[in-house]
């Protein structure tokens, strides 16, 4: 029987071919296997033609999908093995965005084409297996994939399938989709680490351009030492430019804004030594030819959503270990090689052993979309390595109830199944669906563009391309809808598109401007300064997280058009200011207030309202009267004793404020201060009734001693207490109680001051009362003293005067 593809021929030299019978004999075992294989090892290469054998011996038709997590790797991938591949070229496809070669035995394709595949069709009919390369990089669509995948095979216990790992946490990955673990021992020559500090690589915009200059300089040195190629890990586009400028030796650019054409020329190479600058593209997805020397910055770029700001934007990092150890790793390919870090080993220790994935960090409005299209909202049940963050998913789901693309319950709607047909963005594809085939250029140019004013696309290749596909997009969907297309400007379709970063001028001198999010970033381009309207398409975090964002790309837009957009709201906001609540009617969009006027303050508000500057300000704004302190503090005593009674802490009157509150709700919203409320009134409201009518006997205001006079009890501590006249206690056995309490006595002189504490005064008429006697009869001898102050008449006044 004649095999598909000769295997031997395919993977004659590399490491994965030796025990390529093991790995297809792990496969049919349970019909999932997790591949974990260093760069360099040949997997991408052998594993899907391993697998096609594999399928045609056990007679299971239908082709077999790999997956790679960038359009120049799915490509070079394509391309290597048909040049191995000894059959037509129609055998080995591929499929990116706007660019498809089909095969009928393997095809490569991008995990977001396998993703569109499944929502189009959730059986995958004609496809036998599935290979998932690179899900270590935990690629967002990855992820979706890895997860449909799994609840697919539920259903076709015939598909196959494969993930493939570079690092060693490959057993996550076998766990969650019940895998069998084939580990390819790599044979990678040794690569002496070199580590060589510059200049300081990031400050609060960026990369510095002291750190790219030095690693221009490094670069030219090493390719003058290098027998081979140099290549240069740099964390993006724009990095990748500023150093091809100060290279002195010849060298190439691989970065994804480049064509496929570019791209696959570059993988190529040519016999000429070289330093080629790239993007992580080259750690692990292809491989550059002709490298013995790698330069690392050390840095990735990598999304991170900032809820506070509610905001998504790249930023600058260093990169992970692993990303940087297989960047390393290029460098022995070919033989012995050299990696140079342009940082401390230190630095290197420090950072993170594996990159975040996605899923934590990213914003999640078109995985939120492609679980709503699965059936799965909010991920609910679906098998995910990692659950998505709460706030993220839910800012996600708001955005897409804003484009209507799902509905109150989080369910995909019509219009969001179509937008989840067009592979874009979800924001881009309804804009397109909205605004028609005139849309089209001004969203190539937001999605594959570099013109910093949008209002201006640029002619290159690429939006050229995107151009044409939008346009395709555009008028095939233009068939399926009813009603005319919007009439936009460039910025209002970008406003249509990203409707939370349309940003009004807040700041003049300083460009400062704020978004209809409620993000304040500051405009950097000279040629859209002083518009007082802006449709923001990329914002930047920068690496100082107090510093405000700077906005990267943008187009001007007109205030009546946004109006048409996003017609203003009123709303009346009710605050507490000084003591008072006040009301002010708001006409904005979204966070940005167009005009505020003052309005009286309704009524059904001021129970919110005052929630609010309660939870902030606490009980400050109210008067606390000498009654309404004692009674707080009786109220107190009691709920310590028994909690079924009210709690009149802070805390416990702040959430009870509707109760003692409500009756004077009228009179607050007319103006009345706060500080004017009777808080003993208040008080007694919380009361509960009929037990509040014992509340006097059970916690009294005041006891009566001896003398005949009443006291007021001190409840402001644990134990109430009564300041009193030590002989107008004269007669009193012992010390009485509350709710099981002794009430502990401050004993005063005739002149006030104290002169013993007690809670037992048995014990202390038995004891101590003696020298206090002895004391008191040289210092107030005009006062009786007497031996036994048990029988003695309680009395406040002097010998004399009871004499008479």
């Amino acid at each position: 029987m004649s095999l598909p593809c000769d295997l031997a021929a395919i993977g004659a030299g590399l490491p994965v071919a030796r025990d390529i019978a093991l790995f297809q004999q792990r496969l049919a075992e349970r019909g999932a296997t997790v591949v974990h294989a260093p760069p360099g090892t040949g997997k991408t290469t052998l594993i899907p033609p391993a697998v096609a054998n594999a399928l045609y011996e056990r007679s299971i038709p239908g082709k077999v999908l790999v997956t790679a997590p960038r359009r120049v790797a799915v490509i070079a991938a394509a391309q290597r093995l048909r040049q191995l591949h000894r059959s037509p070229h129609s055998d080995i496809g591929f499929a990116v965005r706007g660019q498809s070669e089909p095969g009928s035995l393997i095809e490569f394709v991008t995990p977001g084409v396998l993703v569109r595949m499944l929502l189009s069709d959730p059986e995958l009919a004609g496809i036998s297996a599935v290979i998932l390369d690179e899900v270590h990089e935990r690629n967002l669509d990855t992820d979706l994939a890895l997860g449909m995948l799994t609840e697919l095979r539920l259903l076709r216990e015939d598909l196959q399938l494969v993930a493939m790992s570079a690092t060693v946490d490959a057993r996550a990955f076998a766990t969650l989709i019940d895998a069998t673990l084939h580990h390819v021992d790599a044979a990678l020559h040794e690569v002496d680490i070199r580590y060589q500090p510059g200049p300081a690589r990031l400050d609060e915009r960026g990369v510095t351009r002291e750190f790219l200059s030095w690693t221009a300089q490094v670069a030219d040195d090493a390719l003058a030492e290098s027998a081979g190629s140099v290549l240069v890990f740099l964390p993006g586009r724009r990095e990748i430019e500023r150093v091809a400028e100060q290279l002195h030796g010849p060298h190439a650019q691989l970065h994804g804004g480049l064509s496929a054409k570019d791209q696959a020329a570059i993988v190529r190479g040519g016999k000429e030594p070289r330093i080629v600058l790239a993007t992580s593209i080259a750690e692990s997805s292809l491989t550059v030819p002709g490298v013995h020397t790698v330069v690392d910055a050390g840095l990735a770029r990598v999304p991170r959503r900032d809820n506070l700001r509610a905001m998504t934007g790249l930023i600058t990092i260093t990169a992970a270990r692993s990303a940087m150890d297989q960047r390393a790793g290029r460098a022995g390919r070919l033989g012995p090689g050299t990696a140079i870090r342009l940082c401390e080993q230190r630095s290197y220790a420090a950072a993170p052993a594996y990159p975040a994935p996605e899923i934590a960090t990213s914003d999640l409005t078109q995985a939120a979309l492609t679980l709503a299209s699965w059936g799965s909202p909010r991920g609910e049940g679906f098998p995910l390595l990692d659950t998505p963050p709460p706030a993220a998913l839910s800012a996600a789901e708001e955005v897409l109830r804003g484009i209507n693309a799902v509905d109150a319950r989080g369910a995909i709607t019509e219009h969001g199944r179509m937008i989840s047909t067009i592979p874009a963005d979800p924001r881009c594809a309804h804009a397109l669906l909205s605004a028609g085939t005139a849309a089209a250029p001004v969203l190539a140019e937001l999605t594959v563009g570099s013109s910093t004013d949008l209002s201006t696309p640029s002619n290159s290749p690429q939006v050229t391309r995107e151009t044409s596909r939008f346009t395709r997009i555009a008028t095939a969907a233009s068939a399926k809808q009813t009603g005319d297309a919007q009439q936009l400007s460039a910025g209002g379709v970008i406003a249509l598109a990203l409707p939370d970063m349309v940003a009004r001028l807040v700041d003049a001198e300083q460009h400062i401007y704020l978004t209809t999010a409620g993000t304040r970033a500051r405009l950097m381009d000279a040629q859209l300064r002083g518009a007082r309207w802006l449709a923001v398409a990329e914002m930047s975090r920068g690496t100082n997280q107090q510093a405000l964002p700077i906005i990267r790309r943008a187009a001007i837009v007109d205030e009546q058009e946004i109006h048409q957009l996003y017609p203003p709201t009123s709303t009346t906001t009710v605050q507490v200011r000084h003591g008072k609540l006040s009301a002010r009617k708001i006409r904005r969009i979204g966070a940005i207030e167009l005009a505020s006027t003052p309005t009286t303050v309704p009524v059904d508000e001021v129970e919110e309202a005052l929630a609010r500057a309660l939870e902030g300000d606490g009980l400050r704004d109210f008067h606390w009267s000498a009654a309404a302190l004692q009674l707080r503090q009786r109220m107190a005593f009691y709920h310590a004793h028994d909690t079924t009674w009210p709690d009149v802490s802070d805390a416990g009157l702040i959430a009870a404020a509707p109760v003692w509150l409500s009756m004077h709700y009228p009179r607050l919203a007319e103006g009345m201060p706060l500080a004017e409320i009777d808080m003993h009134q208040a008080l007694s409201a919380l009361l509960p009734w009929p037990a509040a009518q014992d509340f006097d006997k059970d916690v009294p205001a005041s006891i009566a001693v001896p003398s005949g006079r009443s006291i007021p009890v001190d409840y402001s501590e644990e134990q109430p207490s009564v300041q009193v006249k030590l002989q107008e206690c004269f007669g009193l056995e012992d010390s009485p109680e509350i709710l099981g309490t002794r009430i502990r006595f401050e004993l005063l002189s005739p002149a006030g001051r104290p002169v013993a504490i007690t809670d037992n005064l048995t014990r202390f008429w038995d004891g101590a009362y003696a020298d206090v006697r002895a004391d008191m009869r040289g210092r107030y001898p005009k006062h009786p003293w007497p031996e036994d102050p048990r029988t003695a008449p309680a009395t406040r006044k002097t010998t004399a005067q009871l004499r008479r």
